[in-house]
């Protein structure tokens, strides 16, 4: 494998997991670097479209991690204290989340089987991505000036009720547009129904897991069954990807965490509008292609 190849996984990787948690899009911008790099070029478009999903799994094992006392219904309180057992109500309490989490999750995932490969064909290009982000850029900026006449009513994932999961998943369904964000999309439904904006994002990085498991599993049994050869290089290119973004999730996801006790997600509209903005220009200049 040569060394522009390892840059390359490196940097796709660094991508993924600082946009797979911030409301910016990962497909989005990972589909702008697709772009950039012409890695279809490198790689076979099988291959291709199964790295932009499978690379997702290392971004999820940084949520099972970071939240893992908060996900784990067995054992102890964290990996580190595993002899400080949970209690019955306690356990409880995560069975009930991933509860709801399966069901935020059945919406995405029927439709997700039914136009998985109608979305690819008329809907993964940079002119998509350049419009939803910044559609969305610009609800998000609305929705924090509304919110500032607005209380939060719900602070807790407890308090999450079955209506409210299937409503997010609902709302997940956006994202099946790329560039539109699904922990994006996820978060503006939560607080849209008056989740703050800690229980919006960790619910959000919770359906990620079933989501994106799905997701790859169904991506590796479509590559296998049409019988495409495994390549070494191209291995190695995935697992350089899936090693670098769960090390940059850790830090994005903790990072998150802490910016939005004390900020809203204004910031991250602005970045969606100037980026999409931007990508329009190149199109128009004839920088980069659809």
């Amino acid at each position: 494998m040569e060394f522009i190849e390892v840059l390359k996984a490196i940097l796709f990787g660094i991508i993924e997991g600082i946009t797979e948690w911030l409301p910016v899009s990962s497909t989005g911008h990972m589909i702008i670097l697709e772009s950039l790099f012409d890695v279809k070029n490198c790689y076979s478009e099988a291959f291709w479209s199964l790295f932009l999903v499978v690379i997702q799994l290392g971004a999820i094992l940084a949520v099972v991690i970071c939240f893992f006392n908060k996900l784990n219904p067995f054992g102890g309180k964290s990996l580190i204290e595993p002899e400080r057992k949970k209690n019955k109500e306690e356990k409880k309490k995560i069975w009930m989340l991933w509860a709801k989490v399966i069901v935020a999750c059945l919406p995405a995932a029927i439709v997700g089987l039914v136009l998985d490969d109608i979305l690819d064909e008329y809907l993964y290009n940079s002119i998509t991505v350049a419009i939803t982000l910044i559609i969305y850029g610009g609800l998000f900026i609305g929705l924090e000036i509304w919110n500032k006449k607005r209380s939060f009513k719900i602070n807790t994932t407890d308090e999450l009720t079955w209506t409210h999961a299937l409503l997010i998943g609902c709302f997940q369904l956006l994202a099946l547009i790329p560039g539109t964000s699904r922990s994006g999309v996820t978060i503006l439904g939560a607080m849209l129904l008056l989740c703050n904006r800690e229980v919006a994002s960790e619910f959000s990085f919770f359906l990620s897991i079933p989501v994106m498991l799905g997701a790859s599993l169904l991506k590796v049994v479509k590559f296998l069954i049409e019988g495409n050869p495994i390549v070494t290089n191209e291995v190695l290119f995935l697992l350089i990807g899936c090693v670098v973004a769960f090390g940059v999730s850790m830090l994005v996801i903790k990072f998150l965490m802490a910016y939005i006790k004390k900020h809203d997600f204004k910031v991250f509209g602005y970045y969606r509008i100037v980026l999409g903005i931007l990508l329009i220009i190149l199109f128009l200049t004839g920088v980069m292609i659809a």
